[in-house]
């Protein structure tokens, strides 16, 4: 979202849910615009708790512009626009389309409530889809995502990589050079928990795991001795974690898959599932490996292989250069002045009219 405010300055910002002291302080800077939701305290610091709510509070939102962007997983391409609607589409509603990996270990109470929901938010989702005038994809697996569900063609348009290496570093307490880096958010499909056992089997290695969410505590619970956690970090701190590591690993199932991006930046290769947009930012061979499955020990043979073979860090660094916030916010604004002209507007400074 930084780099889309970056790529059009002068637009405001419309979310469901805004908590200053709980995201960037970039965002300080921005015009945001919330939903009424925005008046729940316990939404805004719970935002899942919000579910039921958020398709009807997006579809009340009323956008008076010739082009507005919608950066959606799963409810922002619900507003409505005057003008040009243009979806960046993050992933299709996971909660809908794959649900077994959103609710992973989730009880019965979860599950009962998203199959009541289920009907009215797909017939909800798919019409909000329908009144987009472009989607872009995060990756190729995306788009072939949004084809399937939605049958709309989408171009691949990569995030950019949202570290930079060059910048001032800070080591956080407790953590010495050297060890097998997993950077998650701590959530069910994320996999952190075969992470996490697959270090049983790597006796003589190390594990930092940064991130946090609502599965920490189960996790902290299972860990090793050679596993440690770090939490939430800030940029320096994460710097210093990515300089230092041997190597990153990412479980997960990922739409784009960032973190071998960002580990790339740094030089760092990457053992990563073999899955949706870890195929775009992994390249297997010249900047890591892939293992099939998110088991224990598929993880632990993926890491083993990585860490006997020698790696070309300056292919690896070039591979990131490819995924530059200049590419993004180039390719966006060019989107914005197609879609402004195919709605008869007349161009302008990029920013001023989406």
């Amino acid at each position: 979202m930084l780099s889309l405010v970056r790529a059009f300055p002068h637009a405001p910002l419309y979310t469901s849910l805004y908590e200053s002291a709980g995201t960037f302080p970039e965002f300080g800077r921005v015009d945001v615009r919330t939903s009424p939701l925005n008046l729940l305290p316990p939404l805004r610091q719970r935002h899942r708790l919000a579910l039921p709510l958020l398709a009807p509070a997006f579809w009340r939102v009323r956008i008076a512009a010739e082009v507005a962007v919608c950066s959606s997983s799963g409810w922002a391409h619900g507003a409505r626009v005057a003008g040009r609607k243009v979806v960046y589409c993050h992933a299709p509603a996971r909660w809908l389309y794959q649900t077994s990996r959103y609710l992973g270990d989730a009880g019965l109470l979860p599950r009962a409530g998203l199959a009541a929901l289920r009907l009215p938010l797909e017939r909800w989702d798919r019409k909000a889809a329908a009144s987009a005038s472009r989607y872009l994809a995060n990756s190729t697996w995306i788009a072939r995502e949004i084809e399937r569900i939605y049958g709309i063609e989408a171009e691949v348009v990569h995030p950019p990589v949202a570290i930079e290496a060059d910048g001032s570093r800070r080591p956080p307490e407790g953590v010495e050079p050297g060890y097998v880096l997993c950077v998650s958010r701590l959530l069910p499909y994320k996999n952190v928990d075969a992470v996490v056992a697959a270090f049983a089997e790597l006796g003589g290695e190390r594990l930092v795991v940064v991130g946090d969410g609502p599965d920490e505590a189960r996790l902290r619970g299972v860990r090793g001795r050679n596993v440690y956690f770090t939490g939430s970090v800030g940029d320096e701190e994460l710097r210093w974690l990515y300089g230092n590591a041997r190597c990153l690993i990412a479980a997960s199932y990922e739409d784009f898959g960032l973190t071998p991006v960002e580990a790339a930046a740094f030089g760092k290769p990457t053992a990563a599932l073999r899955f949706g947009g870890y195929l775009d930012t992994v390249r297997d061979g010249e900047t890591g490996v892939f293992f099939e499955r998110p088991e224990p020990a598929e993880i632990a043979g993926g890491v083993r292989t990585l860490l006997a073979e020698t790696w070309d860090v300056a292919a690896i660094r070039t591979h990131a250069a490819s995924f530059s916030e200049d590419a993004f916010i180039g390719r966006l604004r060019e989107v914005a002045e197609e879609e402004l002209a195919a709605g008869g507007g007349l161009p302008e400074v990029p920013g001023r009219r989406a």
